[in-house]
């Protein structure tokens, strides 16, 4: 890539519950899938920085981020994803935005293959960082 293109970043929490199921996130834009909690960097903002404005904005909760497990790069976006292991400061006071009309703990099982590899690289963390591509 040369010095002025362009493309994403983003950051995204996971985020368990007790039986280890996780937060997902449907959405009301694009394909109303649904993703872990997170969104996309703004200008001058670091990938922490980023990660606990979006979540504070979709999930009205404060975070506690534990860990960096995996770096992303999605060429259908273009983009890079930045993948964080978090803890709900408080987990029952979860507050949606209007970018989202509903949450679920998720089984990893019952997720796209690109969010199942993201969050059991996350829930597997060694230690050192991961990547991959998509």
């Amino acid at each position: 890539m040369a010095y002025n293109d362009l493309y994403r970043l983003s950051s995204h929490a996971v985020i368990s519950d007790d039986q280890n199921h996780i937060l997902m996130l449907k959405a009301n834009y694009g394909s109303f899938g649904w993703g872990l909690p997170g969104g996309a960097l703004d200008s001058q903002e670091t990938i922490h920085g980023a990660l606990i404005r979006e979540c504070r904005e979709e999930l009205g909760c404060e975070i506690n981020v534990q860990y960096l497990s995996g770096v992303y790069y999605h060429a259908a976006h273009n983009s890079q994803a930045f993948i964080f292991r978090c803890q709900l400061v408080n987990p029952f006071n979860i507050s949606l935005s209007e970018e989202h009309s509903e949450f679920v703990y998720m089984e990893v099982a019952a997720m796209s293959e690109v969010q199942r590899t993201r969050v059991s690289d996350c829930l597997n963390y060694k230690g050192a960082t991961v990547s991959a591509k998509f």
